[in-house]
């Protein structure tokens, strides 16, 4: 609306039939030179981020990168269509969730290409290995992003207009992402299989050997270690929490907020001397940006109680007249009543995501894998929390959207673990749970560091280009997934393991650390200890001759094997080859 529209509407709200008094309870005012500027900034993001996400893919993943590259283009076409087809206006905490959505559809990229990789390991076809993995990763994908769906629906139900943009562009870029992972990439793929030069496995990255095998350590052993590292952060974020509290923004207080731009460097005390001549001298000036060697700054944000139209367009006034400021202020409204409002949207949002989270894992996986989820969620929110305290950043409605956003992108990582193990367990039918969930972790950090790693890369980009506006909205983003990364490998799976370990049928095979050949990456994980053959008779099942090992999982076989044993090994790796995990066909 122009000016003299949204007066007459205020007009008609106050003097119309409804006998309500009018009264202002949020106002945002935006220049048309700062809007230009936080858009020019978060387009030079947006395409940052695109070219690094593309750049990372094409060295990681070789020509399966290129093949990404090409979907994430078809993304960009369909996402901006459905922009134009839904007239969706796009605000700027939208245009951050349009930047986000980038590494949401290249992580769907990455768990595809991870399980292709592996199949081609395993000795398929590249058709067959294609086939299969797609075959395998679906379900994975969408876990992970039904979640990401959830948190983006329960975030526009309750969130306000400005972060309804992002919840709303989070949504769409995720089905889009869907759509353009599963069906464009496959079918480039699809079709390229068919040539003979795209069968090496060296030119899609997927050599006999997987590298980065240091990332193969006894994970379950040292759990407590994990729980006490995270124990110690919270810890430092409650003190924290304790001692200073939150630094709330206007969102939570109520207030008045005024951002400027001075043509030349200017102090606090003289930005103080504005506000205390409309009356306010208890106003908080905070400079941004760059600092001048006599203490001064060019941008301002200025916080204080509810002003009045009145005392707001006087400081406008004073601020053009004595600081030189030629740009309109940008300035922002809210009242005590929406303020609580507000909070109390926001707690709830975070209750309900978690509630509906836990409910979607139960049904996909089981209850004792819901509680570790949980248990993660919390972590990362407590951590994010106790983050925000120690550095002081200020807390507003973009702070509550990216914690939303952060509990559906924790889960992503604890899902492909969770999924992976699900799978090992009617393959690995004689080893501990520690054991299973070790080699399920073995199998799939590389693609959870990658996924983690991915959904960065635009987050740093929103962090260093996207202007202030967004930078606090990157900031909790980077803190919390790093957190979420954290959790889904050193909490959820060791408290996963915990549990199932107090069921009769794991707590027998507690210290059994028997790892078969074909688990593992394939072929390229660390082989069975000597505790194997006992189990094995124990349980009635077909055995091996043992092989000389040092005590742990992780560690290479000894030399010692008969070629009859070595035979029976090589049968049953044939086996697992021609079925998928746990079924036949």
């Amino acid at each position: 609306m122009t000016l003299t529209e949204a007066q007459n509407l205020a007009l008609v709200l106050k003097y119309g039939a409804l006998p309500i008094p009018f009264k202002r309870v949020e106002q945002t005012n935006v220049s048309a030179t700062l809007g230009k500027d936080s858009l020019s900034q978060a387009k030079t993001a947006a395409l940052i981020a695109l070219l690094i996400v593309g750049l990372f893919l094409v060295v990681l993943y070789r020509f399966l990168g290129l093949v990404a590259v090409a979907g994430l283009a078809i993304y960009a076409a369909f996402l901006y269509a459905a922009v134009l087809l839904l007239n969706v206006t796009i605000t700027l905490p939208g245009f951050a969730g349009l930047i986000l959505t980038i590494g949401v559809a290249a992580d769907a990229n990455v768990v595809i290409f991870e399980r292709i990789k592996e199949e081609v390991r395993a000795g398929k076809s590249i058709r067959s290995a294609v086939a299969t993995g797609y075959q395998k990763g679906f379900h994975t994908i969408i876990d992970a992003n039904v979640v990401t769906v959830i948190t983006a629906l329960v975030l526009f139900a309750v969130a306000t207009a400005q972060v309804k943009g992002f919840a709303l562009m989070l949504l769409i870029g995720t089905v889009i992402s869907l759509v353009t992972a599963v069906a464009a990439t496959r079918a480039m793929l699809g079709l390229l299989a068919g040539f003979r030069w795209f069968a090496n496995p060296r030119f899609l990255g997927a050599s006999a050997e997987q590298h980065a095998k240091f990332l193969q350590i006894d994970f379950m052993r040292r759990r407590y270690v994990w729980f006490a590292m995270s124990g110690a952060i919270i810890l430092f974020g409650a003190v924290s929490l304790g001692v200073q509290g939150l630094n709330l923004g206007i969102d939570f207080k109520g207030g008045t907020q005024v951002n400027f731009v001075a043509p030349k460097p200017v102090t606090q005390s003289q930005v103080v001397a504005q506000a205390a001549a409309i009356g306010r001298p208890d106003c908080v000036c905070q400079g941004e940006g760059k600092a001048y060697p006599n203490g001064g700054y060019t941008k301002f944000q200025m916080r204080m109680k509810t002003v009045t139209i009145a005392q707001q367009n006087k400081l406008t006034d004073l601020l053009r007249r004595n600081l030189g400021v030629t740009r309109t202020p940008d300035s922002r409204v809210v009242s005590s009543s929406f303020s609580s409002q507000i909070a109390r949207s926001a707690i709830l949002a975070v209750i309900v995501s978690l509630a509906l989270i836990a409910v979607y894992i139960t049904l996909r996986f089981d209850w004792k894998f819901s509680v570790p989820v949980l248990v993660a969620l919390a972590h990362d929110v407590a951590i994010t929390v106790g983050v925000y305290s120690l550095a002081q950043r200020e807390v507003t409605t973009s702070t509550v959207a990216a914690v939303l956003t952060v509990l559906g992108y924790s889960i992503y990582d604890t899902i492909i673990i969770f999924d992976r193990i699900r799978e090992n367990v009617p393959i690995m039918r004689r080893a501990s749970f520690a054991t299973l969930a070790n080699v399920s972790l073995w199998e799939t950090i590389r693609r959870s560091l990658a996924t983690t790693f991915i959904t960065l890369l635009p987050i740093g980009s929103l962090l260093i280009f996207g202007g202030s506006t967004l930078q606090d909205f990157a900031f909790a983003l980077l803190v919390g997934i790093l957190s979420g990364a954290y959790s889904s490998i050193f909490i959820a799976a060791p408290l996963l393991t915990i549990f199932k370990e107090r069921e009769p049928e794991y707590r027998r095979r507690i210290g059994v650390d028997v790892i078969e050949r074909g688990i593992g990456s394939r072929g390229s994980a660390p082989v069975p200890a000597a505790a194997a053959a006992a189990v094995a008779e124990a349980n009635g099942e077909e055995t091996d001759e043992p092989e000389p090992a040092v005590a742990g999982a992780g560690l290479a076989p000894g030399d010692g094997a008969s070629s009859r044993s070595q035979a029976k090994r090589e049968r049953r790796r044939q086996r697992r080859r021609t079925r998928p995990h746990g079924r036949a066909h």
